[in-house]
């Protein structure tokens, strides 16, 4: 199981409580204040070109380790901290934290070194975690992003079937679209291309028939992921201790 947050998640009782899990963990980390006193003690050739998003080098961004530079006392043995920094993307205003004109971000991570993987293997796998940022983008275009009703209960109720919503929209991508264009269509375009395709329903010798409009223009998306469903492996249960 792997833990991912950002930075909001690098406190001391949250760290040692997944420490005390057992489970692994790569979290946004908040570097010192002399952090551009420590990364001139790093040579250049420590640096390791970086991933971009579909696993290739990234230009102008490198990684590397400052775990043996930092003060770590008090956070899980086994702590690493790994680095990044980038040329900002064109027209990227610079912060305060930025350092010579490079964007420098961290994360914490207990991977094992050699076998959890490169640093730049690593750091994709931190940044991966974005993915929740669209999913919470998705809730928002689906309802989340007004609370319509007049008691907080209520409005509970709504978020928790918007929840469930966001979920099942999730898993339907992932097991009924993969390998599809509509993968990684958002809400908006699943609701314009694929929710709106006509269909009726037929009943005939105890048998409910689906008829999808054939000259719709995505109504091959719908039988081909009806398909992949129904030949997807059922999970087994395990079996029940019988007492005695």
């Amino acid at each position: 199981m792997l833990v991912r947050t950002d930075g909001a998640g690098a406190t001391h009782d949250f760290m040692n409580y997944l420490h005390a899990q057992r489970v692994s963990y790569s979290i946004g980390y908040t570097l010192p204040t002399d952090t551009a006193e420590l990364l001139k003690s790093i040579p250049d050739s420590v640096w390791t070109p970086a991933y971009n998003a579909d696993g290739e080098v990234r230009e102008g961004a490198w990684v590397a380790e400052l775990t043996g530079l930092l003060d770590l006392t008090g956070w899980p043995k086994g702590m690493r901290v790994i680095a990044r920094k980038e040329r900002p993307h064109p027209g990227a205003q610079l912060r305060i934290t930025d350092i010579d004109g490079l964007r420098v971000t961290a994360f914490a991570t207990n991977a094992v070194p050699g076998r959890g993987g490169q640093l730049p293997d690593l750091e994709l796998r931190h940044r991966r975690r974005a993915r929740c940022e669209d999913r919470i983008r998705n809730t928002k275009d689906t309802g989340m992003r007004t609370l319509p009703l007049h008691d907080f209960a209520q409005n509970q109720i709504w978020c928790a079937i918007l929840a469930l919503a966001g979920d099942l929209v999730a898993w339907m991508q992932i097991l009924a679209l993969s390998g599809t264009v509509a993968r990684k269509w958002e809400p908006k375009r699943l609701r314009m291309r694929l929710y709106t395709v006509p269909a009726a329903t037929a009943r005939s010798g105890r048998t409910t028939r689906l008829h999808l409009a054939d000259k719709a223009p995505w109504a091959h998306l719908v039988e081909d992921a009806i398909t992949r469903l129904r030949h997807l492996t059922s999970p087994t249960r395990p079996a029940l201790a019988v007492p005695g």
